[in-house]
């Protein structure tokens, strides 16, 4: 018979003081929720992305300032040049996009410029021509095109020259890089 009731009181006894233990990891648990405060912010960096879902249809100018990601269909100007611009595998964009980065994992026609990179990955499909720093074209990518690679700090003059920015480096070490 000890066996029995201990049987039950050992569950017992361990349950009354798990119950005291998850009450005492409530108030952890509220400092557990703290941390997880701080990586929330890693969350609201994220929400610095807009997203354009796969069943919406922009006709017109996109502009803001934060990082927008393409599921959908636009056609007409996308103009983010600080940000990161992602077309994604459902993207079709009939635009030119100037942002600071762009990927195409989607469907693109239009003409890119980018003040830092470009990326056209397996499944991305670009027709148009890209002026950029640097860019990267995946195996498998399809690319129809003219690629113009600018160092940066160089911009383009209206009659398609181009024209260092002035900076205050010499301009033998410019010639260098």
């Amino acid at each position: 018979m000890w066996k029995p009731t201990n049987q039950p009181q050992t569950p017992g006894r361990p349950a009354e003081p798990e119950r005291p233990t998850t009450s005492t990891p409530s108030a952890p648990a509220m400092s557990a929720s703290e941390p997880p405060a701080a990586p929330r912010p890693v969350t609201t960096t994220t929400a610095d992305q807009a997203t354009i879902g796969k069943s919406l249809v922009i006709k017109g100018e996109v502009t803001g300032s934060e990082s927008l990601y393409i599921d959908g269909r636009v056609e007409g100007s996308i103009n983010l040049s600080g940000n990161r611009v992602t077309v994604g595998r459902n993207g079709v964009v009939a635009a030119n996009i100037n942002a600071r980065e762009i990927v195409v994992l989607g469907k693109v026609r239009g003409n890119l410029t980018a003040s830092d990179r470009v990326d056209i990955r397996s499944d991305g499909s670009l027709t148009g021509d890209v002026i950029a720093a640097r860019i990267s074209i995946e195996d498998g990518a399809f690319f129809k095109g003219g690629i113009d690679i600018r160092k940066g700090g160089q911009q383009q003059k209206a009659n398609g020259e181009d024209k260092p920015v002035a900076s205050s480096e010499p301009a033998a070490v410019g010639a260098r890089a």
